[in-house]
């Protein structure tokens, strides 16, 4: 799936570790996987297991206590906080199970907001948005506030978001969590098109099993390690 180019995602051997007023809470204890580029990988295990730690770890909001992060081909241990911040603005994209949409910017400024911070222009970033707002299906509501939109339209805004700065990695915590089947099936289709057209790597946390045997592959975090499943 690579063609060549470097992993949209590699961790090795990430340990976590907090202190902890009763002592050390180890919450990963050597998880390593690797992420292709064009490749949507589920990540399952039941609550508690770290799933969203490791989301953390792989999108650079968190520093692991051991091991390596490699995004696209760049390992992030050797990068102070500007380094990293760079990184994960271009080449990371994250859809979390309560969309984060701003809610007092229509959907097509919330697709706006995050091409400016990266420097695109205005028009530039609004011509983006637009074409994304209409890839999933929601070009009539670009000027709805996600007050207005449904629960499932407001996770189409957030993957258009998401995809705005078209990043190497896609990583989303629960995206279908909080829909009814029938939406959560639409906005997974969405999802999933979108990833096969754009090439980038997805690593999905999902409890939905079903969701999770239609991708590529599914890893299982189990006592603080990553197995195939």
């Amino acid at each position: 799936m690579s063609d060549g180019a470097p992993s949209a995602l590699r961790l090795s051997n990430i340990v976590r570790v907090y202190d902890q007023n009763i002592g050390k809470l180890e919450v990963l204890r050597g998880a390593s996987c690797t992420i292709q580029a064009g490749e949507l990988v589920a990540l399952v295990g039941p609550s508690g297991s770290g799933k969203s730690t490791l989301l953390h770890i792989a999108g650079l909001l968190e520093q692991p206590t051991r091991g390596k992060v490699e995004i696209a081909g760049v390992e992030a241990g050797g990068l102070d906080d500007g380094g990293r911040t760079a990184l994960r603005r271009e080449t990371i994209g994250f859809v979390y199970q309560f969309h984060r949409l701003l809610p007092e910017f229509s959907a097509l400024e919330n697709i706006v907001v995050p091409q400016m911070i990266a420097g695109k222009s205005r028009k530039e970033a609004g011509e983006r948005a637009q074409v994304l707002l209409d890839r999933v299906g929601l070009a009539a509501r670009a000027s709805h506030r996600p007050g207005k939109l449904s629960g499932g339209e407001q996770q189409r805004v957030a993957i258009a978001r998401a995809l705005a700065n078209a990043p190497a990695l896609l990583l989303a915590d629960e995206p279908t969590g909080n829909l009814d089947p029938k939406t959560a099936e639409d906005v997974f289709a969405v999802l999933r098109e979108l990833i096969a057209e754009t090439k980038l790597g997805a690593l999905i946390a999902t409890h939905n099993l079903d969701l999770a045997r239609r991708m590529d592959r599914v890893i299982e975090l189990k006592d603080g390690f990553l197995i195939d499943a």
